[in-house]
């Protein structure tokens, strides 16, 4: 395995604030934008991506899904009880959380596949500001690459490829 990249850069497509290219060493992978595109004064439920510059956490992975995949990032396994706040009001606003209550926060074990790897990034996270934005991940996309509620989004095959160069040193840089 290659050593991790020392930063990956995404930005919009000329044309269209919800679409995206992240470019990863060399090769360009399209991703999915925020529906409110990039944003640098992102907020709670404004649909944005945000601008800045970003480092991955750990990932978040769907063992009863998936293999454990190659990666230089800490790995977590996603539970039945797993989700992230996303309630400002919250003393855990932005954190994972563990609730038995599917309306509490963005379960992270959905039916669908959009969370079967989610790479968890520091944004909002020191400090933690109320109402500055929540759960932004690089996750899976929908089907046609549709907007996010301010994540970034990408294909099965190039999430596995980004997770291979991915360090917690890379820089995420969005702009």
């Amino acid at each position: 395995m290659n050593p991790p990249l020392a930063a990956i850069r995404i930005h919009h497509v000329a044309g269209n604030r919800q679409r995206g290219w992240l470019e990863l060493g060399g090769r360009i992978i399209p991703v999915a934008l925020g529906r409110g595109g990039i944003l640098a004064n992102k907020r709670e439920g404004d649909g944005g991506t945000p601008r800045g510059t970003f480092y991955p956490r750990r990932l978040w992975w769907r063992a009863d899904r998936h293999a454990r995949p190659r990666t230089f990032l800490p790995v977590r396994i996603i539970g039945p009880k797993d989700a992230w706040c996303e309630n400002p009001a919250d003393r855990h606003y932005n954190q994972p959380v563990r609730s038995a209550d599917a309306r509490s926060g963005d379960r992270l074990r959905r039916d669908d596949h959009l969370y079967d790897f989610v790479i968890e990034i520091d944004h909002n996270t020191r400090p933690r500001i109320a109402g500055r934005g929540s759960a932004v991940f690089l996750h899976l996309a929908r089907p046609q690459f549709a907007p996010t509620a301010g994540c970034v989004a990408m294909t099965r095959s190039s999430m596995l490829q980004l997770l291979q160069r991915l360090g917690p040193r890379t820089k995420i840089i969005i702009a």
